[in-house]
């Protein structure tokens, strides 16, 4: 495979993959692209919004890495612009996902938080037009 621009993938961990796709395609629109067991017996698959990916990994506990819900705290998040934040946000807000900020209109486009199962932030926007 060879790429003409890097690509940079968000790699989250999850305590449940396959409870964290059917979430994620549920209320935030991503689709399966693929899921496989690792050696261990953990758990990497990656989903998709378009043509962007995310990976998800489930198991890694001797590298230390843990979901926020199991940290208890989370450091990052995943920023999404999109055409039609408000038929997104419906999406998500049908599918009972953690809203921790309201759809509203900020200096850089109209925008709202979510929060999933596990507690990884998802900042959706649809981008100011200049």
């Amino acid at each position: 495979m060879s790429l003409k621009t890097p690509q940079v993938i968000p790699y989250l961990y999850y305590d449940d993959v396959p409870g964290a796709i059917a979430f994620l395609t549920t209320a935030f629109g991503f689709s399966e692209r693929m899921r496989a067991g690792t050696p261990r017996g953990g758990m990497h698959a990656e989903i998709a919004l378009g043509d962007q990916i995310v990976m998800l990994g489930q198991g890694a506990a001797e590298k230390h890495h843990k979901s926020p819900r199991e940290a208890g705290l989370s450091t990052a998040g995943v920023f999404i612009y999109l055409d039609d934040v408000d038929a997104h946000f419906a999406l998500a807000r049908d599918a009972e996902a953690d809203i921790v900020e309201p759809l509203k209109d900020l200096s850089y486009g109209r925008s709202y938080t979510a929060r999933d199962p596990e507690g990884h932030s998802w900042f959706f926007t649809a981008p100011q037009v200049v």
